[in-house]
């Protein structure tokens, strides 16, 4: 088969994943407590049409044995038992629902700061944040942390929501003081997009509908804008990385030599006729066949789930990475990293965990710990020695086999990794390998560094 791919079809191949891509969003809220973030979310799904009757009622029947008049909506996220009664969110609590514009996968996420690991499971595959701010008290402790934390997991689109709006009188002044503050913050963090938006999520101004209490407000409603809001990338800018999941090996009579390796292409474009190499081995062919759902085809692109056939039998096996010779990334057994430590055991120099990379996991050791990370003021606290749960750090780790890792700046999926417990299998701590944006930060601020990130 030719490797030469036509111009057009590589074009109409993009078109379809960029359709793809946009046609869902998944994003997080965040914020302090009592800030809003469950009463918005309820909002957002009650006035999109997307609450089921029997959902309604039960939340109107558990808003009168409180003696509330009126629905609460935030118990329509609150879900567990101790939410409902402390009125908070504790939880990460995901929603589903649609419009006739896009399909949304939305994380609420609590607003403690014992639950920040919380934030970080929801918001690490999000495409967008909304940050809630009460109107009446204003850029809190909270709102920065949660603001660094998006900016630490390359969130690429951050909202800025304030909230409570109809109890400072929806007065214009409050909310661009507000705006201004909280822009020049994530700005200084390299959020690349920040769109603030006035709202009342108890009275449903701007959430689906636009105000008439704020006919100073020209912008769009937060439904609107999570609908409009450009998400996705054009695969083709990306290098291909393909983690083989499974070899299928049928041997039978019809398919006696079939070697294919299935998986799910974390980024970029497959061709048939492709160069590329699998790593770690380093060894190189070329791709003979691609076979998706459907039938063979002549190219596929991120997301999509393949099997791809290669000229050459190899040795590849589950956690080989298939990438361009070309665009390779380097192997290294050496990991620096920002880490997110989420386990209630804190981690510890000299720990010895099972390091699991797209779908690769290996033995490694936790060889340092040189810095820990105050997110209120983005301060350094050199050689802590441990990190405690929702703490955020610099680690170096050293696995006892190499891998393929690429910046967590440049792929958030093949960037990230997970520490886990050898013993019991439990989740330990969430890593983005590469510097951290408080390093891209003083790099721009030096003047050495580019403006935001490049996504």
């Amino acid at each position: 088969m030719t490797s030469n791919i036509s111009a057009d079809v590589q074009t109409a191949a993009a078109a379809v994943e960029q359709s793809a891509a946009t046609s869902q969003l998944r994003f997080a809220t965040a914020g302090s407590v009592d800030d809003g973030k469950s009463t918005l979310v309820g909002r957002l799904l009650h006035d999109s049409k997307s609450v089921l009757a029997d959902q309604l009622e039960a939340v109107e029947h558990a808003s009168r044995s409180r003696g509330q008049e009126a629905p609460d909506l935030a118990l329509l996220t609150d879900g567990l038992r101790a939410e409902r009664e402390q009125g908070i969110t504790i939880d990460v609590a995901y929603r589903y629902f649609a419009t006739p514009r896009r399909r949304f996968i939305l994380a609420d996420t609590p607003g403690h700061v014992q639950y920040t690991r919380n934030m970080v499971t929801g918001a690490s595959t999000a495409e967008l944040a909304v940050v809630l701010v009460d109107a009446r008290n204003g850029v809190v402790e909270q709102t920065r942390r949660h603001a660094a934390v998006a900016a630490l997991l390359r969130v690429p689109h951050v909202v800025l929501a304030v909230n409570k709006m109809d109890l400072v009188d929806y007065a214009e002044p409050v909310f661009a003081a507000i705006a201004e503050e909280f822009t020049t913050y994530a700005a200084s963090l390299g959020v690349p997009d920040i769109t603030a938006i006035p709202i009342s999520a108890l009275a449903g101004d701007n959430v689906v509908t636009p105000s008439a209490n704020m006919d100073w407000y020209g912008g769009p409603t937060v439904l609107e804008h999570l609908e409009t809001v450009p998400v996705g990338t054009d695969p083709s800018q990306d290098p291909a990385r393909f983690p083989v999941q499974y070899v299928i090996r049928p041997q039978t009579a019809e398919h006696p030599d079939y070697r294919g390796y299935a998986g799910q292409i974390a980024s970029g474009v497959l061709r048939v006729g492709d160069a590329v190499t699998v790593l770690p081995s380093g060894r190189t062919s070329t791709i003979a066949g691609i076979d998706a759902l459907g039938g063979p085809v002549e190219l596929a692109w991120a997301p999509q789930s393949v099997t791809v056939t290669l000229a050459d039998d190899l040795d590849i096996s589950r956690g080989d990475l298939i990438a361009p010779s070309a665009q390779a990334p380097a192997i290294t057994r050496d990991i620096e990293a920002t880490v997110c430590h989420l386990h209630d055991r804190p981690l510890r120099v000299g720990d010895r965990v099972l390091l699991k990379h797209t779908t690769r996991t290996v033995k490694a050791i936790v060889k340092d710990i040189p810095s820990r990370l105050t997110l209120a003021d983005l301060s350094q606290h050199p050689a802590p020695g441990e990190l405690a749960a929702n703490e955020i750090g610099r680690v170096v780790v050293r696995t006892s086999e190499p891998l393929a890792l690429d910046a967590y700046a440049d792929s958030r999926r093949t960037g990230s990794f997970l520490l886990i417990d050898p013993a019991d299998g439990t989740t330990l701590t969430a890593g983005m390998s590469g510097d951290s944006f408080v390093a891209s930060a003083a790099a721009d601020e030096a003047g050495q560094g580019d403006e935001g990130w490049d996504f």
